[in-house]
């Protein structure tokens, strides 16, 4: 699932290298926080909120597949 996270990522931002993504999980809920280069957040978040909320409905269906409830933050 990190994967795919990280796959989508890298593809909207221009500055590749500045890319971390965290994971913590437990029994129901796997948390991700995402840091870009604050040059990158822009792309990340889109207008109002957009893209933000494009990538966090992947990652629910994704989750929903195995049972568990994915967050996804924006850390820039």
């Amino acid at each position: 699932m990190k994967e795919i996270l990280e796959t989508i990522i890298l593809n909207l931002v221009d500055n590749k290298s500045e890319v971390e993504i965290k994971e913590t999980e437990n029994e129901k809920t796997i948390i991700y926080e995402v840091k870009v280069a604050s040059e990158d957040m822009g792309k990340i978040i889109g207008k109002q909120g957009k893209m933000a909320n494009s990538i966090r409905n992947i990652m629910h269906a994704i989750g929903n597949r195995d049972k568990k409830r994915v967050s996804v933050e924006f850390i820039g």
